[in-house]
């Protein structure tokens, strides 16, 4: 077989098998967007009132959010009557719930937040082990926050590669304290084909099929700086396996899907 006829047949397969996902995507879509919710604080003397930081998503019982750890504030303005807090859309309207937080993982950047009011559909957590370079999952977000209002956005993107986290320095004094635990403990993540925004923090990373979330959004690659972000976005995203987000949820002795 030659190279270029090899090439061609690699191409079709990958052509089919997109193919494939994106003809269930619509459904799943539809499906998944009750259990995503926008996570950040609340402030009724503040203009606006509501602040986006984030993504989460609906896991076990109904009354439980996933999302990144770095999304949530360092503190609240309790004087003010700040508040940790998630939003969504029901029925065209928006609504608030209180958030309380319940664990966090700071090594593999993953937060479990307990949300008020009445239960919500849960996301299924699938199997991160069984993902391969070259799969096509979608993920579901508010990639700029406020900007584009309480509105959900799905991307979809190519496992790129499966690569280690931790990132060898050169130089001693650029170690930074935060990273020790990951040198130290280096775990693999999903780099992805994909364009994300800072607001895609938390985002589920899903199965375009069965809707099964294998991974978190908790990065952007950001290739000049954080102000020519959005003009001038990179195309690569990183995830976390949802596995340490089944430890995150046994350690807080939740049952999970």
């Amino acid at each position: 077989m030659s190279a270029s006829y090899a090439r061609c047949a690699l191409l079709t397969l990958l052509t089919v098998w997109i193919g494939i996902a994106r003809a269930g995507l619509p459904e799943t879509v539809a499906r998944i967007k009750p259990s995503i919710l926008a996570v950040g604080t609340f402030q009724r003397t503040r203009s606006p009132p509501a602040m986006f930081h984030g993504t989460g998503f609906v896991v076990a019982d109904g009354r439980h959010l996933l999302t990144c750890a770095h999304v949530l504030p360092k503190s609240l303005n309790e004087d003010s009557s700040e508040i940790l807090a998630v939003f969504l859309r029901v029925q065209g309207q928006e609504r608030l719930r209180r958030a309380k937080i319940i664990a966090t993982d700071p090594v593999h950047d993953l937060a479990l937040l307990k949300i008020s009011g009445d239960p919500l559909p849960a996301l299924k957590l699938g199997d991160s082990a069984e993902v391969r370079e070259g799969e096509t999952y979608g993920f579901t977000g508010f990639p700029i926050g406020m900007v584009l209002g309480l509105y959900p956005v799905t991307h979809l993107g190519l496992i790129a590669s499966i690569t280690p986290i931790a990132t060898p320095l050169l130089r001693a004094d650029r170690l930074d304290p935060k990273l020790l635990p990951r040198l130290n403990q280096p775990f693999s993540v999903f780099q992805l084909d994909a364009v994300a925004y800072p607001g895609n923090s938390g985002s589920p990373l899903y199965h375009p099929e069965t809707g099964a979330v294998v991974g978190i959004i908790n990065k952007v690659f950001v290739q000049e700086s954080k102000e020519t972000l959005l003009t001038k976005p990179s195309g690569i995203s990183y995830a976390i396996p949802s596995e340490h987000a089944q430890k995150l949820l046994k350690k807080a002795q939740l049952a999970f899907e």
